[in-house]
């Protein structure tokens, strides 16, 4: 028939080009229809057949759909405000777009104006439309993958308690299951059908009851710990993906948590922070946390997003996770520790010596985690001895390497500081630990950059590129207060650049991060003999730092300049002394200034 263009649609895929088709029906293969063929590279005969997906309508197609489909008088039956409701809960989804009309012809003609409130639900017959070509065994798995964000044909199997992957494989080919080269598992049901799925009532004879979905999410669970269990390269992208849908499933069904406390350690103990993407529940709300896995998913979300929000918002959080008593015993400490962290970042020391000491003295996962804490506090409060003999019994586990460079480096000991942080960093890449390597760089790189701003390039760089594939926001500010650091004497914006840290670093409640800008700061006057500037700076470093926590860093700015301390000043607990180390902070200063001479 020349000049016939004929258009062939519907729900699922031609399969007129496959060869095992062959013989049942006349004219087919991938010699007959060649534009159908999966790969049609080499192929030179004019095509017979193409076919083409109609995938998800943008926002902007589904009103130009809506408008166009129902008119009158060239005017767009359907109002607007209904328009949008349609469109948002269609997903782009065009069949969802034709139920809409339909039911919107159906209200009028029963004689009333259609309402957003009719459309603000999921279609049954979405439903059907969508089983109606399935065989019983597709439409079982099609109802157990619709309780995963994403599958394999694997996962799907087990996930359905099937022992053939046939029904999965054929689930695959369906044009409403998107596929996906990015993330652990390729396949996804389409949002709108997995929603219509877990929340209608689809009306068929095998239809599930409350029981059976609630086997199927144990199903699922289990098949997502031999998922995790089987990842021998312990892949980052593996444990969040399980971990994200493992918690969804216990906290939908109200599951025991079993491997989920694993992974939670895990996901924590890499020191990485991708952000879980979880609709956690408010535990301050008046509904609150009601079971374990509500508990677990607010303690993992809280400590990933305080990346990102007010440690006070932290502390809130996790705090309700607390009182509420839902955790078990073993990951009790999780939240109590995160909250101690984030109390010693808001400057409530006393309150985060005590989480601590509970945390070290269950002698837990986490305990030597949580002694590294008591170290840190007593380096702060300027007791750096105790500190010291804490970090010789750390071990790898307590990171002894980088609370050692800490604590020279205040000292103004920047040799023996870097070289603590550079064997730090050798343990951290030993281990294969990304996040504690950049952690470690980034303090590195701090301290370098007084002694060797030349060096601190180098060091900058790669703490930069360490740093950018993680959410690790305290040591974000410490390289960036290092290059403050390596600018000083040279750079005439450094105050202005200093105020805009400032400003963030109150955005995110890290007290002591502003200290030790100001500190930066100090330093900069002190080369350029600033005089007025560097008072001005150390009543305002005395201000930031009048709870005694990081009180010598006002006696390091003294030391910097040359000046006597005042009387009454709380003296630091120094290891070799205070004059020696008045000297080394000095000759930091006056090396920095020879610098400047001698590159002008």
């Amino acid at each position: 028939m020349p000049n016939a263009f004929f258009i062939v649609t519907g729900r699922n895929r031609l399969q007129w080009a496959e060869t095992s088709l062959e013989g049942q029906l006349d004219w087919t293969g991938p010699h007959a229809w060649p534009g159908l063929a999966a790969d049609t590279a080499h192929v030179r005969r004019p095509v017979s057949g193409r076919q083409v997906l109609i995938g998800d309508f943008p926002p902007e197609d589904c009103e130009d759909y809506l408008v166009r489909r129902l008119s009158r008088d060239g005017q767009p039956l359907i109002d607007e405000p209904v328009r949008r409701i349609i469109t948002e809960r269609s997903h782009g989804l065009p069949l969802y777009l034709d139920l809409s009309v339909m039911r919107y012809l159906e209200l009028r003609r029963g004689g009333r104006q259609p309402q957003v409130t009719d459309f603000d639900h999921d279609f049954p017959a979405l439903i059907a439309r969508t089983l109606t070509d399935l065989t019983a065994d597709e439409r079982h798995v099609l109802r157990s993958v619709s309780l995963l964000s994403a599958f394999s044909v694997t996962l799907a199997t087990q996930a359905a308690g099937m022992d053939h992957d046939a029904p999965a494989l054929r689930l695959t080919e369906r044009p409403f299951i998107r596929e996906s080269s990015s993330g652990v598992w390729p396949f996804h049901v389409h949002d709108l059908i997995r929603s219509a799925i877990r929340s209608a009532d689809d009306g068929s004879d095998d239809r599930w009851s409350e029981q059976d979905w609630r086997r199927a999410a144990q199903r699922a669970f289990h098949a997502l710990e031999s998922q995790w269990r089987q990842d021998l390269r312990h892949d980052r992208v593996v444990l969040v993906g399980c971990l994200q849908q493992g918690l969804l499933l216990a906290r939908d069904f109200r599951l025991g948590l079993g491997w989920l406390a694993d992974t939670a350690f895990q996901y924590v103990g890499d020191s990485v922070w991708e952000p879980l993407a979880l609709p956690a529940v408010d535990a301050t709300s008046s509904g609150g946390l009601q079971t374990a896995a509500d508990a677990l998913v607010e303690t993992l979300s809280a400590i990933a997003r305080r990346q990102h929000e007010h440690r006070e918002r932290t502390t809130s959080r996790l705090s309700a996770v607390l009182a509420s008593e839902l955790l078990p015993d073993d990951l009790v400490e999780l939240a109590m520790y995160y909250l101690a962290k984030a109390q010693r970042d808001l400057g409530l020391t006393d309150d985060s010596r005590r989480g601590m000491q509970r945390v070290a003295s269950a002698d837990g996962r986490l305990a030597s985690a949580a002694r590294r804490g008591l170290a840190h506090l007593s380096r702060l409060s300027g007791d750096f001895p105790t500190a010291v003999e804490a970090a010789g019994r750390l071990g790898w586990e307590g990171r002894h390497h980088r609370v050692l460079g800490d604590v020279w480096w205040v000292q103004g000991d920047m040799e023996r500081a870097v070289a603590a942080y550079l064997a730090g960093r050798s343990e951290a890449e030993e281990h294969g630990v990304v996040g504690e390597t950049a952690v470690v760089q980034a303090h590195l790189a701090f301290a370098v950059s007084f002694s060797d701003p030349l060096r601190a390039d180098d060091e900058l760089d790669l703490a930069e590129r360490l740093l950018s594939h993680l959410s690790l926001r305290s040591s974000e500010m410490t390289a960036r207060i290092a290059v403050l650091v390596r600018d000083a004497g040279f750079a005439a914006d450094l105050p202005g650049r200093a105020a805009v840290l400032l400003a963030e670093i109150g955005v995110s409640g890290i007290s002591y991060a502003a200290a030790k800008l100001q500190l930066a700061l100090c330093f900069n006057h002190a080369v350029l003999d600033a005089q007025d500037d560097l008072a001005t700076a150390i009543i305002r470093l005395r201000e930031l730092t009048q709870s005694s926590d990081y009180a010598h860093y006002v006696d390091i700015a003294h030391f910097m300049a040359g000046l006597p301390l005042p009387e009454h000043t709380a003296r630091a607990r120094w290891i070799d002394g205070e004059q020696q180390t008045r000297e080394r902070w000095r000759h930091l200063v006056t090396t920095r200034r020879h610098h400047l001479t001698t590159t002008r």
